[in-house]
C-alpha cells in the first residue's frame, strides 16, 4: 500500500528520478522555481531534489496554486487506486466526487448520502488530501473542461455548462489558473484530429497502469452481454448507459497503452459521470503491480499471474442493474441468464436510438420493474420472490448499492434477502460494489481452478487458504476462473 505515500520524501524523489509510471495517480510533484505539478513519470529533466514539494491529489496542487505541467498533463494519470482499496470515509466519499455529487448536489448532499457532517467529511479530505470536496470538484471539472474543449467542436459556453461550471466566467478563470492558457489557446495547441468525428461523439483515451490483461476483461463483458442494452462489435465492447441527466452510448477497445473511448451523450453535462463509471467498468485504477506481487507469493498462483498479469475485475457502470442481473444469473447458464435479462428489456427497459443499431434499450430501473408481474417470469416461484423482493427494496430506497456502499454492511443486507445466500452477495460485493477483497468459495468454476491446482476445493478450506491472498482474493478469483475455457475468458475476435 501506499497510503499517504506523498509524505514519503525519499521515496517520491526516487520515483521522479526514474520517471517511474507506476505511481502516476499516487501522488503529484510541485516544483518551486517554476510553479507547476508533474505526475511522477513526466519526460522532463526531474528537477533538484530541494525544489520538490510533493502533494496528494492534483487539487492540492491547484489550491496552492500550481499550475498543470504541458508536457506530462498530470490531470489525465490514472485515479488512485488508493479508492478501489479502501471503503472508509474519505474513499467513499472521492468515489461519489469522481460520480459528480458535489456538482449535482453540493457539499451537503454529499454529506446526505455518506451520513456525516459536512465539516466532518470537509475534515478528513482535508487531512488527508490537502483539499476539500470543493476543490477536488473543482480539479474535476477544470479536467472534464479541457477533454470537451481539446475533442469537441462545441461553443465554450456549452463547454463551460457541460463541465460543471456555473458561469462561463468561473469556466475561463479556471483554466487560465490550472492550465496557465486560455481556453481557446488549448483549443489551438491540442492535437490536431486527423479526420472529422461522428457529430455529437466524444473520443478519448482512458489510461490504466500497465499491464492490463484485456481477455478475461472483455471476454467476460462480451459473453455475458444482454441483447439491446450490450454487444461487441468490431473490436468493442458498446453498451448502453443510464446517466443523471440523460442517457449515452460507450464503445471500450483495449489497446496496448489505453482504452480507446467512444461517447455519445444526450446530454454533455453527464461527460465526467460517464467516464467515472466507464473507469470503473474496467478496474482502470487499479494498481496490477501490487495486486500481483501478493498473489505471485502462493506457488500455486505463480503461473497463473506469470502467464498473464495484470487481469482486472470485470465491474459494471449501474450497480442496481448488476444486482438484478445476479439474481437472474442464479443456478443457471449464463446464456440463460442473458435470456432472462434480455426479456425483462424488452419488456420494461426504455427505448433509445442507436445510430450504429444494435442497442436498442437502457436497462430497466428498478422504478420500473417494480410494477413488474412475478407470473410473467420464466423461473421457479422462490427465485421470482427474491427478484421481487430486491426490486421492492431497491425501488423504496431500503437498500442502497452504489459507489458509495459500505461494503460490510451492504453484503448483510444483501444475505437478509430471501434467496440470497454467500455467492449472490459476494459476486455483487465484487462486481457492483467494487470490493477487491470479495471471494466466492462455493463457486463452480473456483472450485473447480483449485482442484485443479491441488488447492483445496471445499469451500471451508479453500478460505482458510485464501487467507493469503487478501485484500486481492477477487483478484484471485479472475485468474482462477481463467484457467477454464469459458468464453468469458477469450477476448472475442
Amino acid at each position: 500500500m501506499h497510503r499517504g505515500m506523498h509524505t514519503d520524501t525519499e521515496r517520491c524523489v526516487r520515483a521522479v528520478q526514474s520517471k517511474d509510471a507506476r505511481f502516476d495517480g499516487w501522488f503529484y510533484t510541485a516544483v518551486l522555481t517554476t510553479g507547476i505539478y508533474c505526475r511522477p513519470s513526466c519526460p522532463a529533466v526531474p528537477p533538484k531534489p530541494e525544489h520538490m514539494v510533493f502533494h496528494p491529489s492534483a487539487a492540492a496542487c491547484q489550491q496552492d496554486g500550481y499550475r498543470a505541467c504541458k508536457r506530462c498533463r498530470p490531470d489525465t494519470s490514472p485515479g488512485s487506486p488508493q479508492w478501489n482499496v479502501r471503503a472508509d470515509l474519505v474513499a467513499r466519499a472521492m468515489r461519489l466526487i469522481a460520480d459528480g455529487v458535489v456538482d449535482r448536489e453540493g457539499v451537503t448532499g454529499l454529506a446526505a448520502r455518506l451520513g456525516y457532517s459536512t465539516r466532518q467529511i470537509e475534515r478528513q479530505l482535508l487531512a488527508e488530501l490537502g483539499a476539500g470536496p470543493l476543490a477536488l470538484a473543482r480539479a474535476q471539472r477544470a479536467q472534464t473542461a479541457r477533454l470537451l474543449v481539446e475533442t469537441t467542436d462545441l461553443p465554450m459556453a456549452d463547454v463551460a455548462f457541460a463541465a460543471g461550471f456555473s458561469s462561463v466566467r468561473t469556466f475561463n478563470d479556471t483554466v487560465r489558473e490550472v492550465f496557465a492558457l486560455s481556453p481557446s489557446d488549448l483549443r489551438t495547441r491540442a492535437p490536431k484530429r486527423t479526420a472529422a468525428g461522428t457529430p455529437g461523439v466524444i473520443t478519448l483515451r482512458l489510461p490504466f497502469r500497465a499491464p492490463l490483461h484485456p481477455d478475461n476483461l472483455f471476454g467476460h463483458l462480451a459473453a455475458t452481454a444482454v441483447p439491446g442494452v450490450e454487444e461487441w462489435r468490431d473490436g468493442a465492447y458498446r453498451r448502453t448507459l443510464r446517466l443523471p441527466y440523460g442517457h449515452g452510448i460507450v464503445a471500450l477497445s483495449p489497446r496496448p497503452d489505453h482504452i480507446a473511448c467512444r461517447l455519445a451523450l444526450s446530454d454533455p453535462r453527464d461527460l465526467t459521470v460517464a467516464i467515472s463509471r466507464c473507469r470503473r467498468l474496467l478496474d482502470l485504477d487499479a494498481d496490477p503491480v501490487a495486486v500481483d506481487e501478493q498473489l505471485r507469493a502462493d506457488p500455486a498462483l505463480a503461473p497463473l499471474v506469470d502467464k498473464a498479469p495484470g487481469r482486472r475485475v470485470p465491474r459494471t457502470v449501474d450497480e442496481a442493474e448488476f444486482a438484478v442481473r445476479a439474481v437472474l444469473g442464479q443456478q443457471v447458464s449464463t446464456a440463460a441468464a442473458r435470456t432472462h435479462a434480455a426479456r425483462l428489456v424488452t419488456a420494461h427497459g426504455t427505448p433509445l436510438d442507436d445510430p450504429e443499431g444494435g442497442l436498442t434499450h437502457l436497462f430497466p430501473a428498478p422504478e420500473e420493474l417494480a410494477a413488474l408481474d412475478p407470473d410473467a417470469l420464466a423461473m421457479p416461484r422462490t427465485r421470482r420472490t427474491t427478484l421481487t423482493t430486491l426490486v421492492r427494496r431497491l425501488a423504496d430506497g431500503d437498500l442502497r448499492l452504489g459507489a458509495d456502499s459500505d461494503w460490510t454492511e451492504t453484503r448483510a443486507a444483501l444475505l437478509a434477502l430471501p434467496g440470497f445466500g454467500p455467492w449472490t452477495a459476494d459476486v455483487i460485493a465484487m462486481r457492483a460494489l467494487g470490493d477487491p477483497d470479495a471471494f466466492l468459495p462455493t463457486d463452480l468454476g473456483v472450485r473447480r481452478a483449485a482442484r485443479a491446482l491441488g488447492l483445496p476445493s471445499t469451500p471451508s478450506a479453500l478460505t482458510t487458504r485464501a487467507a493469503a491472498w487478501r485484500p486481492w482474493r477477487a483478484y484471485a478469483v479472475q485468474y482462477l476462473w481463467a484457467t477454464d475455457s469459458h468464453p468469458i475468458n477469450v477476448l472475442p475476435s
